[in-house]
């Protein structure tokens, strides 16, 4: 398989699609903006960093392609473009804003949602990639109400934000794609944190009310028992009911399909067995915030003389306005054919209540940890041969080849390009032409820059594995003991 490339890495879902991904074998590649705080590079490392603190291990590192999916390319440089063309032959396209309201055609949601997609598309396009992935959302169906069938799109329906709106069309211009092979389209409903953790690093939909009611609590006087009484209707029966549904659910179902070809094709509903219904979620908002005054008067009812409180929810909450009507039902025929064994946890009231503690400890805020520059960055030592790429001819498979997997922070995947038995350059990524592949992790691949270790030593000790041939062992031993050198590191 070659490589798989994916957008929306750094959102919550990316972080667990890729985590997921990876550990299912497949070779990813990364879309990822630079901010004026961190490089791409950095920004994806600060998840891969998070996902081996809890896993308690290293993991290989994908390929980050530094672009931006609301330009022309992605943005990519020439180098990158020739890269994904020769290596890359399938598309996930997760990036998306979650905008619900837009300010005009060129702004947010429609400037990720539509012309993101467009992008992407002609980058799929002109790279001969035939293989498409989808994340689109369960509510294209907008205000229909009933059974909504996985083979559904464009009923007529009216919406209730531009963010539906938006996710429609982008659907729709990849269904239009006629050059693709396969497209197999992703609908989840509303993605809530890891059921197991809380964990979650957006801050949308179920925790919008949430934060606005911690919100109310912080600006109101608590009573003699520590709770906020002042009262607060809500036009809501409680009855309606929402599809939520944990991340890490979302990634483990879309992963499986992914890597079971048998599977691709189709359109599949990310929703759960069993909704949640509001009254049970405002529940939850008062007992995390301490604010028990709520009442719901009923989707008809309308306030006279509202008290200061309603007006700053219904405030603050308006962008939702949307959010709180009923659910319609989904028919998830394909999703459960394609994972039976992956049923959906159920959300009840101690994950809800779990979720909720999550995002107010974290003050609704997502992770502020900073990933540190590796202390070892085995890419300093390889750039050089990366730059050098460009000056061989262009004759990919007539030029022998070694794969090098360095795992852990600082870490990442090349390949090693020869010539009368000597490196000559290397590009990124493993390649499924190379003849044999060194796999070890950056802690010795470190110890053999600054030649505290040999690559003979590490094999006898467990620390470097080499899977293939194509030379003698002892020279390709010798080989990396070559790559991995650091004239500055060396010892006098």
């Amino acid at each position: 398989m070659r490589y798989l490339l994916l957008t929306g890495v750094t959102g919550l879902l990316g972080r667990y699609l890729l985590k997921d991904l990876l550990l299912a074998g497949v070779k990813v590649a990364v879309l990822a903006r630079p901010t004026r705080k961190a490089k791409a590079r950095l920004r994806v490392e600060e998840g891969m960093c998070y996902w081996e603190q809890q896993l308690g291990r290293e993991l290989p590192r994908p390929v980050v392609l530094e672009g931006d999916i609301c330009e022309p390319d992605l943005g990519l440089d020439p180098r990158s473009m020739r890269w994904v063309a020769e290596h890359c032959d399938t598309m996930l396209h997760n990036a998306a804003s979650l905008s619900f309201v837009s300010t005009g055609p060129t702004s947010e949601p429609w400037r990720s949602n539509l012309e993101g997609t467009k992008n992407v598309l002609d980058l799929c396009r002109n790279a001969g990639i035939r293989r498409f992935h989808h994340v689109s959302t369960a509510y294209t169906c907008g205000l229909r109400t009933g059974k909504i069938l996985e083979t559904e799109l464009d009923e007529g329906q009216e919406f209730s934000n531009d963010y539906e709106r938006s996710k429609v069309q982008a659907e729709k211009l990849v269904r239009s794609a006629d050059f693709l092979d396969s497209l197999t389209v992703h609908r989840p409903a509303i993605i809530i944190g890891d059921s197991k953790t809380g964990y979650t690093s957006t801050y949308h939909g179920f925790y919008a009310p949430l934060q606005v009611v911690q919100t109310m609590v912080q600006r109101s006087e608590p009573n003699a028992t520590g709770h906020v009484s002042a009262s607060s209707r809500f036009p809501l029966s409680g009855d309606e009911t929402k599809n939520l549904i944990p991340v890490d659910w979302v990634s483990a179902v879309m992963s499986h399909i992914i890597t079971h070809p048998e599977h691709h094709g189709k359109t599949y509903n990310l929703t759960p067995r069993q909704p949640v219904n509001v009254r049970l979620m405002a529940d939850v908002l008062e007992e995390t915030a301490r604010f028990y005054a709520v009442s719901l008067e009923g989707s008809d009812h309308t306030f006279e003389n509202p008290t200061e409180d309603e007006k700053l929810f219904n405030t603050m909450i308006a962008v939702y306005h949307s959010y709180w009507r009923d659910d319609p039902v989904f028919d998830t025929t394909n999703t459960r054919q394609a994972a039976p064994h992956l049923p959906c946890p159920h959300v009840d009231r101690t994950m809800l209540r779990m979720l909720a503690d999550f995002a107010v400890n974290a003050n609704f805020d997502g992770p502020k940890a900073r990933p540190a520059p590796p202390e070892f960055d085995a890419h300093q030592i390889l750039d050089p041969l990366v730059e050098a790429v460009d000056q061989l001819p262009r004759t990919p498979d007539a030029t022998p080849r070694l794969g090098l997997q360095v795992t852990g922070h600082g870490g990442g995947q090349w390949h090693l390009l020869m010539q009368d038995g000597q490196v000559v350059a290397a590009d990124l990524g493993l390649d499924a032409q190379c003849t044999a592949t060194f796999h070890l992790d950056v802690t010795t691949f470190a110890s053999l820059s600054r030649g505290e270790l040999t690559a003979a030593e590490a094999v006898d000790t467990g620390r470097l594995e080499v899977i293939g041939n194509g030379l003698p062992h002892d020279s390709l031993l010798n080989i990396l003991d070559e790559v991995a050198k650091d004239p500055s590191m060396q010892p006098q």
